[in-house]
């Protein structure tokens, strides 16, 4: 693969800018300006609007040049004559808010203890680094403790703080049970299946199971059957028996590499089935520990760019430093930001936040920036069905964006329109009350 770079695309343009139809910007530190607005760009009868100007934008097809994105109340805006305010983001990416489909906590904090309260802490931590939608993950408990964790976070999805449950275990292989706790370990049945995604009542997104254990391709193809999306992960299933299981109707491979066999030249095991077909999408947990670099650019390479979904795998101490911290029942250390059980030393998860695995996309892996960012905003939003709101930077959706400086590092968040981390920029009071002003959800 080659190394970092940018690919100008075509699209509207006015005054050498690609505009929201096809929404842009480009790169320095920011001002504010009336930009021939009302104060804070507000609109007759309206939702106030802000153009952000002068970053490069991340684009679906490619990055925009100098470009502008036109933020109007809670929605990215086509780019059309009228008041607003404007932000110059020169010297900056504006990249949309990022979608992670497989955290378990952070901040110190676990989506596992079965408090809103924790729950919170742990998207706030997200949030922060840029992760504007994420599904909760569970580890393994018993039944009647995940449907109370489930009762809990259920509620955070109907108010629109996650965009989903994700049941990480109890059925999955005791071979290959990692960080979870092999005596709640259970086989696959469809009735506990069931069971467990009607007590999510409707926010259960996705179950990851080992599809060799009794009673799992009934259980693939009964979650296919309720729109629960089946993913194969701490498994030792056979290459044939994953086929088989895709077959079924699953589409995601859980961390892919880890917690299964290698990929070995007269057992290619589950990884190479789960590459080589195209229903599948397959996470990558890319902090440098899980995954070599040589190793994510070869699932890059055979999968493309629109089958990967980074993620972080994060737990706990994700924001955090090094320290104790639970996982589920479990015991974990976090020495030098890697975080391993206390009793045996699995990797048990990672402290890994998505900004973190953008720049190391970029900067160690040598991906090109469009196809790390459409690794952790597009393609995840496709799979949860949620893309029509979020996971790129188009007219209509929500505005859901990240300002990164030139070492792709986060200097703004947004949410819906309002600043959740104001840009770090000269005049950052001015610029976070212009777009916090203009946004009305």
């Amino acid at each position: 693969m080659t190394g970092p770079k940018t690919a100008q695309t075509t699209g509207a343009q006015t005054t050498g800018a690609r505009t929201a139809e096809a929404p842009a910007a480009s790169a320095r530190p920011a001002r504010t300006r009336p930009g021939g607005a009302r104060p804070g760009g507000a609109r007759p009868g309206g939702a106030r609007r802000t153009v952000l100007t002068g970053a490069r934008v991340v684009l679906p097809d490619g990055v925009a040049e100098d470009g502008r994105v036109t933020v109007e109340g809670s929605r990215i805006a086509a780019d059309v004559p009228g008041e607003a305010g404007t932000l110059d983001l020169a010297g900056h990416w504006v990249v949309p808010g990022f979608v992670d489909m497989h955290v378990h906590g952070g901040g110190g904090a676990s989506f596992s203890a079965g408090s809103a309260e924790e729950a919170l802490r742990a998207i706030a931590t997200h949030r922060a680094h840029g992760t504007t939608t994420m599904v909760a993950s569970t580890v393994t408990g018993g039944l009647d403790e995940l449907a109370r964790q489930a009762a809990v976070l259920s509620e955070l999805v109907e108010q629109g703080d996650l965009a989903g449950i994700h049941f990480e275990g109890p059925f999955i292989a005791r071979s290959r049970c990692g960080a979870h706790d092999p005596g709640l370990l259970r086989d696959p049945d469809p009735a506990d299946v069931r069971a467990l995604v009607e007590a999510a009542r409707g926010a259960a997104r996705m179950v990851t199971l080992a599809p060799e254990l009794p009673g799992g391709l009934e259980s693939v193809r009964l979650l296919a059957d309720s729109g629960v999306i089946a993913a194969v992960g701490h498994t030792d299933a056979s290459y044939e028996a994953v086929l088989e299981a895709i077959g079924a109707g699953a589409t995601v491979a859980t961390h892919l590499f880890n917690a299964m066999p290698a990929l070995l030249h007269r057992a290619p095991g589950p990884v190479a089935a789960l590459l080589e077909d195209e229903r599948v999408t397959v996470e990558l947990i890319n902090d440098g520990v899980h995954l070599h670099p040589a190793v994510l650019e070869l699932a890059f390479a055979r999968a493309g760019a629109g089958r990967v979904a980074l993620v972080t795998d994060a737990m706990g101490a994700a924001g955090m430093g090094d320290g104790l911290y639970p996982l589920g029942p479990l015991k974990v250390r976090v020495t030098d930001g890697v975080a391993r059980l206390v009793e045996g030393g699995s990797i048990a998860g990672s402290t890994l936040t998505l900004d973190e695995a953008l720049r190391r996309a970029v900067t160690v892996d040598g991906l090109r920036i469009e196809d790390a960012v459409r690794a952790l905003a597009l393609n995840p939003a496709r799979l949860l069905g949620v893309a029509d709101r979020v996971g790129s930077i188009e007219p209509g959706k929500d505005a859901d964006l990240v300002v990164l400086d030139d070492g792709y590092r986060v200097a703004g968040v947004m949410r819906r329109g309002e600043w959740l981390v104001p840009p770090a920029l000269p005049d950052t009071a001015g610029a976070a009350g212009v777009v916090r002003g203009g946004a009305t959800g």
